[in-house]
């Protein structure tokens, strides 16, 4: 006797049944129009969200957040099922099957004493399965390009340090940022783009691992600034408006006034 599915599964089920009768022939025409392309940036923009949703610490918004990202990726899986009704379960199993395949520490007989070991393991793994494939490996994987630049920064520098591949503490990267300094600064000289850019990049980079070693990610660091400069921005405005003024007809020393108020609320 097969157990009563849970209530979860039910939604789930149902979800995919609502997916299903937007993508049919007498469904939906926006939902029928859309192809794997053209929502990957909804998909993005809904995981964007889901992360914002999380921030603010209360469960409500992000089981919103989390049913709009579901549906996305329902309706992306139901585009393939169109030509292989076999794609969502095999996606399942596959990745139910490199879990088990990576913590052989848990499903097997591997002992493991830290954190660090079980990533190593699973590193290991992963070279496998790359060597069985005939793919080349590398350690620093396969991040994608389209991810956030401070966020991929980080993570290079992360899977760099797995091999040693790294500064011994963050005190170290001072020295890195000077050198960093200099040469940007002797590049703003050469009046050269292409230069100055580099050197910037070069400079972030070194900074963002500096966050790394620090236990700070540099992608939420700069959020939290990019917030914090809005809200003290918009507080200014106000601030000028209440005093019959624009921001536009402010001079500086005005503004500088006004912001440092707006810092203090």
């Amino acid at each position: 006797m097969n157990p009563e599915p849970s209530n979860t599964e039910k939604a789930f089920s149902e979800l995919r049944s609502i997916v299903a009768r937007l993508r049919a022939p007498d469904g939906c025409p926006w939902d029928r129009k859309q192809t794997p392309s053209s929502v990957k940036k909804y998909i993005l923009e809904e995981a964007y969200e889901l992360s914002e949703a999380i921030d603010e610490k209360d469960p409500k918004p992000v089981a919103e957040e989390l049913g709009d990202l579901f549906f996305m990726m329902l309706l992306l899986a139901n585009m393939y099922e169109e030509a292989d009704m076999s794609f969502l379960d095999q996606a399942f199993a596959d990745i139910g099957q490199k879990m088990i395949r990576r913590h052989p520490h848990i499903f097997g007989d591997v002992k493991v004493n830290s954190i660090k070991e079980v990533a190593a393991n699973w590193q290991a793994i992963k070279a496998g399965e790359a060597e069985e494939k005939g793919e080349k490996h590398s350690v620093l994987g396969h991040l994608p390009k389209l991810l956030p630049a401070l966020q991929r920064a980080f993570r290079v520098g992360e899977r760099a340090s797995r091999v040693g591949f790294d500064w011994i503490k963050a005190e170290d990267v001072w020295a890195k940022i000077a050198e960093e300094e200099q040469e940007l600064r002797e590049a703003v000289k050469t009046k050269s783009k292409e230069n100055i850019e580099h050197e910037i990049g070069d400079l972030l980079f070194t900074v963002v691992n500096m966050a790394r070693l620090l236990e700070i990610n540099p992608e939420d660091a700069l959020q939290k600034t990019n917030n914090r400069f809005v809200t003290r921005f918009q507080i200014m405005e106000d601030i000028i408006r209440s005093q019959g003024n624009e921001l536009a007809k402010c001079s500086i020393e005005e503004m500088d006034k006004a912001w440092s108020e707006a810092k203090k609320l």
